[in-house]
């Protein structure tokens, strides 16, 4: 008979459009191998939405270039899953494994996708800081790091018509409460009808005529 307390549900701080997101991943410098790496991580978390993790915890053979997916060992609750990634993410994988990961695997054994340049698995807080550092680079206003690019993936897939259910199978969520948050944020369509209904709107040409100002002209 007892009623527990609710959860709060906290709406994400911000989130990234296209063109922001565009911008992230072409101030990246691919010159340089450390640049090809990180667009590569970047790539997988926006065309994914997977967890911090999750992308850290790939290995080199989880993902499948023919088939278009990216295997995920033991998510959050020690799920397995297969998602789908994008061409343009897998283009970028590609170029990495082959021309770039072999100078980071110092011992040639290391079962890890990302290395550092030490050769080394990265930590939670190494990929956190990578991340952000190209976020702060774009000089795009908004805080955040890994999790900004899982927001802004389910976010901007919602806002194009894709289905709630599809968004909860691609980030793993185990009930569809979680992932309902982003139909919150996902406002584009509420803002379409707020412009073309709301009384208050410009006027039709577009010039703002019948708009009152406050002395009442």
């Amino acid at each position: 008979d007892l009623e527990l307390p609710r959860l709060a549900k906290r709406l994400p701080k911000a989130i990234l459009s296209q063109s922001e997101i565009e911008a992230i991943l072409n101030g990246i410098d691919a010159s340089e191998p450390m640049g090809i790496r990180d667009r590569a991580i970047i790539e997988v978390l926006y065309s994914t939405g997977m967890r911090r993790m999750e992308v850290i915890n790939l290995r080199w053979d989880d993902i499948d270039t023919e088939r278009g997916t990216i295997f995920i060992r033991e998510g959050k609750g020690k799920v397995d899953r297969m998602v789908p990634v994008g061409e343009r993410a897998l283009l970028w994988c590609e170029k990495y494994l082959h021309e770039i990961r072999p100078q980071f695997d110092l011992g040639g054994h290391d079962p890890a996708l990302f290395l550092t340049s030490l050769g080394e698995a990265f930590t939670p807080k190494r990929m956190t800081q990578l991340v952000r550092n190209h976020i702060v680079a774009a000089e795009i206003g908004k805080p955040g790091s890994c999790h900004l690019f899982r927001h802004s993936f389910a976010t901007l897939m919602l806002e194009n018509g894709a289905d709630i259910r599809f968004i909860q199978q691609l980030l793993g969520h185990a009930k569809l409460d979680t992932t309902q948050i982003y139909t919150q944020v996902s406002i584009r369509q509420l803002k379409q009808v707020h412009t073309l209904t709301h009384p208050a709107k410009m006027g039709r040409g577009g010039t703002g005529e019948g708009v009152v100002d406050e002395d009442g002209s």
